[in-house]
């Protein structure tokens, strides 16, 4: 079964940074899209920011100018670079993938707790 494995997450104080990476089980997947997702206590989750095979970026405005996503395509990775971090970036983060085939992947989810 092909998985999505998270790391980085924690906690951090306002103004600082954190990395996150999801890998995928098997680099042999087709994935259109790789992105991350994130779910704050009592709201809905939202994208964070979401890239493409070929490269294109989405960024919640929330996000713009301090978190950047890449990814790599031969290994089937994505990392989020979360910079200036506030507490209300404070939420569960889970990496997510959308295969060509039409299949849609979640990670376990991380933590990422940013205090005041």
């Amino acid at each position: 079964q092909v998985q999505l494995v998270e790391s980085g997450g924690g906690l951090v104080q306002a103004g600082g940074s954190l990395r996150l990476s999801c890998a995928a089980s098997r680099t042999t997947l087709s994935i259109f899209t790789m992105g991350w997702y994130r779910q704050a206590p009592g709201k809905q989750r939202e994208l964070v920011a979401a890239i493409s095979s070929g490269g294109s970026t989405n960024y919640a405005d929330s996000v713009k100018g301090r978190f950047i996503i890449s990814r790599d395509n031969d290994q089937n990775t994505v990392n989020l670079q979360m910079n200036s971090l506030e507490p209300e970036d404070t939420a569960v983060y889970y990496c997510n993938a959308r295969l060509y085939i039409g299949s849609t992947l979640w990670g376990q989810g991380t933590q990422v707790t940013v205090s005041s």
